[in-house]
């Protein structure tokens, strides 16, 4: 797992310390402490691969101007032999790094030592991460912030594994509490509307009014006619929600799968009241003098850790709320499950939620720190610039069945990581099905095919890559050639990136980029030239991108077609 944009930072950094150190000992700075070396990526390409702020900040302990510490520093760090081609001092007292050419050539070594897993690293260093995503609510159909979750919260999971943790895909399954009486009210009573006509049953004010309940109800009295109209509630109520939420289930893995979604895991909320997961959690908060009864219900104080507001736990009529079951559900991901990490995956509505979570889970005696919260914005399907909001084939809210009727779930997959989490999404149907370089996903699957038909039509006529040890790559030194070597040398460092982060948007950035640098490159040089040395060199470049594109287009479950 060769991750050379760590080796290179962690070399820079263990030069520039010890130049540090060798400028303290001969009294012409202090001891500095307490102060990280950072290397970041500059803005500008003419200022090399890393920028380094580290003597701005310390130029206060050292007492001089961060320039004439650079100065000092920098006269004392010795390159020769190392990753370092070149290193200035620029403005107020940055020092600027550039790499080696020799050293970035390294890189595609490294990735055809293990091609398939290029990519990958330890930093995870085997942390079991639960990410629960999606968790659409059993009741209904899903709808477009469950694609969007999806996709993100899938990805994710895909990338985190990439970056060395032992990964978990889970779905919560709400089939307890207030949801699910509603879910029974609304289902005897179409139920019992098949039976005695409609004006024999009004509807429940609050149910739910989807068609979807109609065709639950309507099953369900095609195999078993009146039989549960006058049974007694407790059995017509497992008799109805059994059927109707298996079916619903089922439909929902049916979705999932069609969107390439495979779960390790569907965890069912009622199992929490079955093994008394729910009262053990809350015996724990009344022990600990954190609930009150008021009104007649049971409230956590959670003022008393110092949030604004208290939180009923156990209703009037003795129903824990959902809040309680939640607090018992992510106690079993991490006490009894063992998980080290619970990541979850929410729409924005659900941000106030975030910080009572997090103290719940301190108050239970677990850290609110091993709870991360990604909240997904709202999406808006856009088609000839207006707003869709109502699917062509049922007049309702549009679905994620209705989306990837719409377009494909490659478009749909790279679309919805396409932004950040936090940012609102404009979905444009026109362009996900656009094929032009306009359209994201086709321009970097394009660029992926056109490396595999380069590739067959150069095997044909004979020209078989080389092993690594064969090829001469110090050829490779054109600007375009470096600077897409410079790009591949990225990808261990980028997936660490986008687990440290929680951004899977990151990878299709990287993506497109790395597309664009090909192009660039291609358009630029000629693979096939004369010079057969130089032309296996460029083969083997064009061969490391494809192994790229190949494990990030992996990673997001998006195909990788070799003709278009």
């Amino acid at each position: 797992m060769i991750n050379l944009t760590k080796s290179a930072k962690d070399e820079i950094t263990a030069l520039l310390l010890k130049a540090l150190d060798e400028a303290a000992q001969e009294k012409l700075v202090p001891q500095i402490n307490g102060i990280e070396v950072s290397l970041e990526k500059p803005k500008e390409k003419s200022h090399g691969d890393y920028s380094c702020t580290f003597c701005l900040q310390a130029a206060k302990q050292a007492k001089m101007a961060p320039r004439k510490l650079a100065e000092i520093i920098a006269a004392r760090m010795k390159t020769e032999g190392t990753c370092i081609d070149k290193l200035e001092i620029a403005g107020p007292g940055f020092i600027n790094f550039r790499l080696s050419d020799d050293f970035r050539r390294e890189g595609l070594k490294a990735i055809f030592s293990d091609p398939e897993g290029f990519g990958r690293t330890d930093y995870g260093k085997g942390k079991r991460v639960m990410v629960e995503f999606v968790s659409a609510n059993p009741t209904g159909p899903m709808h477009m912030g469950n694609a969007r979750g999806g996709a993100l919260g899938d990805c994710l999971a895909g990338a985190l594994f990439w970056a060395g943790y032992d990964v978990t895909r889970e779905f919560y399954v709400n089939d307890a509490g207030n949801q699910i009486e509603k879910f029974y009210r609304s289902l005897k009573a179409r139920y019992t509307q098949l039976i005695l006509g409609e004006d024999a049953c009004e509807f429940p004010e609050d149910g739910y009014h989807g068609e979807d309940i109609k065709e639950r109800a309507k099953e369900f009295y095609g195999i078993y006619g009146d039989k549960y109209l006058n049974v007694p509630d407790d059995e017509q109520k497992e008799a109805l929600v059994g059927y109707a939420l298996k079916k619903n289930v089922e439909a929902l893995k049916r979705d999932l799968e069609k969107y390439r979604i495979t779960y390790d895991n569907w965890f069912f909320e009622s199992t929490l009241y079955e093994s008394g997961e729910v009262q053990r959690t809350l015996e724990m908060l009344r022990n600990k003098g954190l609930t009150y009864i008021s009104e007649g219900a049971e409230w956590f104080a959670l003022t008393k850790l110092g949030l604004e507001k208290d939180e009923v736990l156990v209703r009037a009529n003795g129903i824990p709320t959902y809040f309680a079951a939640d607090i018992a559900y992510h106690r079993n991901k991490l006490e009894t499950r063992g998980f080290d990490w619970a990541i979850d995956v929410w729409g924005t509505d659900h941000h106030g939620h975030v910080a009572r979570m997090k103290r719940s889970l301190d108050a239970v005696g677990l850290s609110g720190d091993r709870l991360d919260v990604v909240l997904i914005q709202l999406v808006r399907l856009v088609r000839g610039g207006e707003v869709i909001r109502m699917s062509k084939r049922t007049g309702k809210a549009i679905t994620l069945t209705d989306l990837l009727e719409e377009t494909s779930v490659d478009a749909a997959r790279f679309f919805f990581n396409m932004r950040q989490n936090s940012s609102h999404l404009d979905f444009d149907l026109d362009l996900a099905i656009e094929e032009s370089s306009q359209n994201p996903v086709f321009y970097v699957q394009y660029a992926y095919a056109r490396i595999c038909s380069m590739m067959n039509v150069l095997k044909g006529d004979g020209y078989t890559p080389l092993s690594p040890d064969r090829v001469d790559f110090s050829l490779l030194d054109k600007e375009e050639e470096l600077d897409l070597i410079n790009h591949l040398n990225a990808l261990p460092e980028e997936v660490i990136e986008v687990a440290r982060t929680l951004d899977p948007s990151r990878l299709t950035r990287y993506i497109i980029e790395l597309a664009t640098l090909f192009h660039r490159f291609y358009n630029a040089h000629r693979v096939r030239v004369e010079d057969e040395a130089l032309l296996h060199a460029r083969l083997k470049l064009v061969e490391a991108v494809r192994i790229a594109m190949g494990n990030v287009l992996g990673m997001l479950k998006i195909t990788a077609p070799e003709k278009m």
